[in-house]
């Protein structure tokens, strides 16, 4: 039986709604008799993409100036709650306000959180979830035992975001009520990495590097096969951690989720804490000398072979395509 109502917090990239949010939308759609979005600023700019995957209402805190959005969404979405027009579930994907919401929310109601999501389904009178354990080899499931609403955090990518035949969501505001200390903290500045190309997390095709590469000067390689295939170049934990390139291109399960449509994996073995984050793109090439490396076991074509001869090889061809 389907639940009566979902809360999703809508995360916002640039004035719209972040893709890991509309993959919840959609879920909770399926999930709900009715959907409602909860956000801060401006909501009517997301209004058509939130009431197209699913979201009747959306919500807003208003604006917040400097403010963090933490404490104003946690504080307005505990005083529904405690009001009696609560939810029977919130769903929060796994940024990084998500997950100060999540906690925020916990405190305030009382109430446990699941994180690290990688799956939901109705099950035992209420939701199931799934979570990756042991590096993404073994899947837990769990479910909340207590009064509603459970508080899911879920990973990016865990879900098809797919919009339906529906207008634009209903604009609402949501009281925040008085924060004291906890509505102090600003933002003073914040950075914008600069891109060129798609976001690692939603382009089509990724082309990530690993410890294969040698050295730093290697992922140049790894960025021009990319920028060839209009994509976006990644990264294993190890050269990341060996300070070859930032963390922001990190792939895996203490880095970004990407599901694209070919993922080029040069010189990375197959650790499970890489795979994690990457096995359920939809085509899946390795290219590694050692034809006994763990990426091999999932890849849809395996290359055996020194990433510095097979690369400029690639490169080379691509470029005389034009």
């Amino acid at each position: 039986m389907a639940l009566n109502k979902i809360w999703v917090v809508v995360d916002r990239a640039n004035d719209k709604v972040a893709p890991a949010s509309l993959e919840l939308l959609t879920k909770a759609r399926e999930l709900a008799g009715t959907v409602e979005a909860i956000t801060w600023g401006d909501a009517a700019a997301l209004a058509a993409d939130a009431g197209s995957h699913g979201a009747t209402t959306i919500h807003t805190v208003g604006d917040l100036g400097s403010g963090l959005p933490g404490p104003a969404v946690a504080a307005a979405m505990a005083a529904q709650i405690a009001a009696g027009s609560g939810p029977d579930a919130v769903f929060v994907p796994q940024s990084y306000d998500g997950r100060d919401i999540a906690g925020r929310l916990s405190a305030k109601t009382d109430r446990p959180v699941l994180t690290n999501i990688v799956g939901l389904e109705e099950g035992d009178g209420g939701l199931i979830s799934e979570h990756a354990i042991f590096g993404g080899t073994e899947v837990l499931k769990a479910r909340f035992t207590g009064s509603a609403p459970g508080i899911f955090v879920v990973r990016a990518k865990s879900f098809a975001a797919e919009p339906a035949a529906a207008g634009p969501a209903a604009v609402a505001t949501m009281e925040v009520p008085e924060l004291g200390t906890s509505g102090g903290a600003i933002v003073l500045s914040s950075h914008v990495e600069e891109l060129e190309g798609p976001k690692l997390d939603e382009a089509a095709v990724v082309v990530s590097g690993g410890r294969g590469l040698g050295e730093a000067g290697g992922y140049k390689l790894i960025e021009d096969l990319a920028k060839l295939l209009k994509g976006a170049a990644g990264a294993s934990r190890a050269i990341v951690d060996a300070g070859w390139v930032p963390y922001s291109h990190q792939v895996g399960q203490t880095g970004k989720t990407v599901k694209p449509t070919v993922y080029i994996a040069c010189g990375i073995s197959g650790a499970t804490q890489h795979m994690v984050g990457m096995k359920n793109s939809k085509n899946i090439i390795a290219i590694n000398k050692d034809q006994e490396a763990p990426i091999f076991s999932i890849a849809d074509l395996g290359i055996v072979g020194d990433v510095h001869k097979v690369l400029p090889k690639l490169i080379e061809a691509l470029q005389q395509r034009g």
